[in-house]
């Protein structure tokens, strides 16, 4: 219900017609949702399939999971989401869900676009349930406003919540565990219900003393180095490897354009280059062409 049209507009995504459209799942290796081998000796071959059966030729040493660790998405946000959390991997054991930690990057943002991230203050656990039943919680909550070009990172217990107006690249652990706490009071146009809430499951998983957090400073061009991700940011001018032999990366276009292994790439376009693929050149096709470049620590 938050959803618009700006994946179509800004990213020239194919969107259905005459429907809002939230999230666009760019890399995927899920039950319900694959990435699939575009082009090449390997088209049509799942993320998954990559993942299992080639692991070592595609990703090279990577740890070990029963799927590929991350999930990249596209989020535009025409109206506010829902005030939310995630599990660590602690308590997503005990809950029966799955840990997520993630990182946001402002690929759009209009005038007053804001993100709503931890506490304005420490708050207890019995005030923030009080603050809920009285609908004041979110005068409690930090407000930040963003511009093209932010970034933030939301470690598992962040209370957050992406503002109005915010066009973003997600990058995330592989999980869809997320609990609501405060919708803003709205209801859905297709049923005229308020969407469930799971205040019991996020109040055990909020950092109830995460105060005031600030955005990403980048140093040059690193973003963030974590054991989940490593994620820099490029301003393309000629040709870059994008990563040494035998480690795999992703790259986004942002701005301008860019090839790989004779495949273009324009803004909101995400592939994956395989770690011992020897075609490892990066190439600037126009003037301002900016990415980001997304790997995994190695073992």
């Amino acid at each position: 219900m938050w959803g618009g049209r700006r994946l179509e507009s800004v990213f020239h995504k194919n969107l259905p017609p005459k429907v809002r459209i939230g999230e666009s799942w760019e890399i995927v290796d899920r039950p319900e949702a694959q990435s699939v081998v575009a082009k090449g000796p390997l088209h049509g071959t799942t993320l998954h399939e990559l993942w299992t059966q080639r692991r070592d030729e595609i990703f090279g040493d990577v740890a070990d999971a029963p799927r590929f660790p991350l999930l990249i998405k596209i989020l535009d946000a025409s109206e506010k989401l829902s005030l939310q959390v995630h599990p660590s991997e602690h308590v997503a054991s005990k809950l029966g869900g799955e840990s997520k930690t993630e990182f946001w990057y402002v690929a759009a943002a209009d005038p007053g676009a804001k993100l709503f991230l931890g506490f304005r203050t420490p708050i207890t656990r019995d005030r923030f349930k009080e603050k809920l039943r009285d609908g004041t919680v979110i005068d409690h909550v930090h407000k930040i406003a963003v511009h093209q070009g932010d970034a933030m990172f939301l470690p598992a217990g962040r209370l957050h919540a992406a503002g109005a107006g915010n066009l973003l690249i997600e990058i995330q652990q592989n999980s869809d565990t997320t609990y609501r706490v405060f919708d803003w009071n709205r209801t859905d146009p297709t049923t005229g219900q308020q969407r469930e809430l799971h205040v019991r499951e996020a109040v055990q998983c909020i950092d109830f003393e995460d105060v005031q957090p600030k955005l990403i400073q980048p140093e040059n061009e690193l973003f963030i180095s974590h054991s989940l991700f490593e994620i820099r940011k490029w301003t393309l001018d000629g040709r870059r490897e994008v990563a040494p032999l035998s480690q795999f990366a992703i790259v986004c276009c942002l701005t301008g354009s860019l090839s790989c292994a004779n495949v273009e790439l324009g803004p909101g376009e995400i592939f994956l280059v395989p770690a011992h693929s020897k075609d490892r050149q990066l190439k600037s096709l126009a003037s301002q062409t900016s990415l980001l470049r997304l790997t995994i620590p190695k073992l």
